[in-house]
């Protein structure tokens, strides 16, 4: 062989071996200097962090620091959730909401019940219950001389207690999964200083019909800045009335304020604002509510479709919507193993869906799908792997685009601003007591696309630095 082509061939084999060399190698096993940095300034232990960074396509992570100690991710469990409802329903899955009219129809009134049968839409928002209304007035109807009826029985009600997470029964973020539930079941209440009437003005959004709203705040003279200023409410649901109670005092110079508050359960809700935004448009509802399931065998007047699964999970995960998560847990249960949908019925749903992809973690406990539960747990090395299968996934671009994106929108909107790695990363949040997470991919300045993950359990894990160190970890691999 001439000289020549015997140094070329040498060459190539040395080009190649160093191509290999990287998948070849063990991964590290120690954080980066300047994210071991971070917990050592806010004294954080190294036991109560994990992580877990691996190249798309690559054999072996290039990081791993305790990666299969079981922690609490906190709403991170929703990619779970998410990637499993993707790869079980498919991206194009809708719910139906239907409208069964129980009387006889005459001159644009119904003499009877109207039944409204939910399947579990996470979206059925006020705009979206406006179009289910349009598509009755379509159909003729103006006015009900009779009762609205409700039919959640498509999901089992297991939970009872609003408040038993964290004892903040009223937030919205708390309100509990309902087969008819209608705008997350959160009202939002605006604040408006009067100063022309020396009053506040207190207004709902959605408008419910059925619940009365006390106000007995004050106004005063003064800066916003000013100790006087406070909201209290109080919640005193009847059978036949709701009511919330509103007291305190509100500054003059103050800005309107807003508070987002679940006061009413599923079917409370569903009734007050379905009537309310009936009303509005002009139409009448003589009677009052009540629970009931459809008669089988019974025509739909109206079905209603909800938008698309991969359309709906951009607010899941961009956005961290709790109930909605739940919504979708839920109906993997009952569209998998049938009605009613139960908590154990997702979850059974979901792990299929996992083991269908290959993905079995002995040390998962989804809770309730949401990471609304002190019990939740996975690995740092279970994320990864989730993530780097559904990379590999068909509904891949659908499972990425839910994600919020660093710098520019949803939980990590406001990270990252003006920097140069702003847009780089597709992330999903979670934050709890004692508990900070992140994962995702960082498009990093080479080129390549790795899956991240950081979970952070402890005392000082949400005050204390853990979100700093997440963002070191993220910078470490967007520098690679």
């Amino acid at each position: 062989m001439p000289c020549r082509e015997r140094n070329h061939c040498i060459l190539a084999c040395v080009l190649l071996l160093a191509h290999c060399l990287p998948a070849l190698a063990e991964p590290q096993t120690s954080l980066p200097a300047t994210v071991n940095r971070i917990l050592v300034q806010r004294q954080l232990p190294e036991a109560s962090v994990s992580a877990f960074v691996q190249r798309v396509g690559a054999a072996e992570p290039i990081l791993v620091f305790n990666p299969d100690v079981p922690r609490n991710p906190a709403s991170v469990i929703k990619l779970v959730t998410t990637f499993a409802a993707l790869e079980a329903l498919g991206p194009a899955y809708q719910w139906r909401t239907e409208a069964y009219v129980d009387g006889k129809m005459g001159g644009g009134t119904l003499t009877g019940d109207l039944l409204l049968k939910g399947y579990g839409d996470p979206y059925l928002v006020t705009e979206r219950l406006w179009l289910l209304q349009r598509d009755l007035r379509s159909r003729g109807l103006r006015d009900i001389d009779g009762d609205l009826v409700i039919d959640n029985s498509w999901f089992a009600r297991e939970e009872l207690d609003p408040g038993a997470f964290d004892g903040q029964t009223y937030r919205a973020y708390n309100a509990l999964p309902d087969a008819l539930l209608v705008n997350y079941q959160a009202v939002n209440f605006t604040f408006r200083p009067d100063a022309a009437r020396g009053r506040v003005e207190i207004l709902a959004d959605p408008v419910l019909a059925n619940l009365e709203i006390r106000n007995e705040m004050r106004l005063f003279n003064g800066g916003c800045s000013s100790a006087k200023s406070g909201i209290s409410m109080v919640v005193g649901n009847t059978p036949s009335r709701p009511r919330v109670t509103f007291s305190g005092a509100l500054a003059g110079q103050c800005a309107e304020y807003q508070l987002l508050r679940s006061i009413l359960d599923g079917p409370a809700f569903a009734y007050g604002a379905f009537r309310g935004l009936w009303e509005e448009q002009g139409g009448r509802i003589t009677g009052g509510v009540r629970q009931g399931q459809v008669p089988a065998g019974k025509k739909a007047f109206v079905t209603f479709q909800s938008p698309p699964l991969a359309e709906v999970i951009r607010s899941v995960n961009k956005f961290s919507n709790n109930v909605m998560t739940r919504q979708i847990f839920l109906t993997l249960g009952t569209e998998k193993l049938g009605p009613p949908g139960t908590l154990a019925k997702g979850e059974q749903a979901a792990l299929a869906a996992l083991a269908a992809r290959g993905l079995r973690f002995p040390e998962l406990q989804l809770g309730n799908g949401a990471g609304l539960a002190r019990d939740t747990r996975i690995s740092a090395a279970s994320l990864g792997k989730l993530l780097l299968a559904a990379h590999a996934s068909p509904f891949q671009p659908e499972f990425q685009a839910s994600m919020s994106i660093a710098g520019l929108d949803g939980t990590t909107r406001k990270r990252f601003l003006r920097d140069p790695v702003a847009g780089d990363m597709h992330l999903k949040t979670g934050t709890l007591n004692g508990v900070t997470s992140i994962a995702g991919f960082v498009h990093s300045e080479s080129g390549a696309d790795y899956a991240v993950v950081m979970i952070v359990n402890g005392p000082k894990a949400t005050w204390g630095g853990g979100l700093d160190a997440q963002n070191a970890l993220l910078r470490w691999v967007h520098q690679r």
